[in-house]
């Protein structure tokens, strides 16, 4: 089985959804199982991208949520996606999607992973499952914590479900986890975040309210 990573956040680096494919690799390496990796941070694909993802038979996304929606710059390679995959009438793909977002609740990228499932099927692909993970902002700052402990714990048996699909090429229903910390906790420590970005910048607190 022949499985494509899709990276879609716009970052070089310290991207949270980097570190959540990174975290699914393990689960999916097997003897019969070939993993390649995509960087989609641009709005344009090359044609060698467009014609090597038809050759697979797995495509794994993973991307931040925008404005409830997918980021624009992965919506227009989705679109040249689209177009080829209708031309080629390739239709035994099979996609899978971890998004993530800044919000505590992951029940908040619901309407990107239907934005997700609306596009295989006008791309002619067969939807398997997504996985939407709250409290993304801080995966990178955790990615050393192993799986299934502590702000991770409430992240291992979906991902070993999502994981399962993937191998056996199944569907199921998308899921919708937060970080297994209280969430008073993680917007605490967001806001310390912000403070730094701010005193970093050069302004006051009060400024992140000020109106122009």
């Amino acid at each position: 089985m022949k499985i494509a990573f899709i990276y879609g956040s716009p970052k070089a680096k310290y991207s949270a959804s980097a570190s959540l494919l990174q975290e699914l690799k393990p689960l999916l390496e097997q003897d019969d199982i070939a993993i390649s990796e995509y960087n989609f941070r641009k709005p344009l694909l090359n044609k060698e991208e467009i014609e090597q993802l038809i050759n697979y038979d797995i495509l794994v996304f993973a991307f931040p949520l925008y404005v409830d929606g997918i980021p624009s710059h992965l919506l227009n390679c989705l679109i040249q996606l689209e177009s080829f995959f209708t031309s080629a009438n390739k239709k035994d793909i099979k996609v899978y999607s971890i998004v993530n977002c800044g919000f505590y609740e992951g029940h908040q990228n619901k309407l990107a992973m239907e934005m997700m499932e609306n596009w295989c099927s006008k791309a002619g692909l067969k939807w398997g499952q997504g996985l939407g993970i709250g409290g993304g902002g801080m995966m990178v700052m955790i990615k050393n914590v192993p799986m299934g402990q502590g702000p991770k714990k409430s992240l291992e048996e979906p991902f070993r479900q999502l994981a399962n699909n993937i191998l056996n090429g199944a569907s199921g229903e998308n899921i919708f986890v937060s970080p297994n910390i209280p969430r008073i906790f993680y917007k605490f420590a967001a806001e310390i975040g912000w403070r730094k970005s701010i005193k970093a910048n050069g302004l006051k607190k009060k400024d992140l309210s000020a109106r122009k």
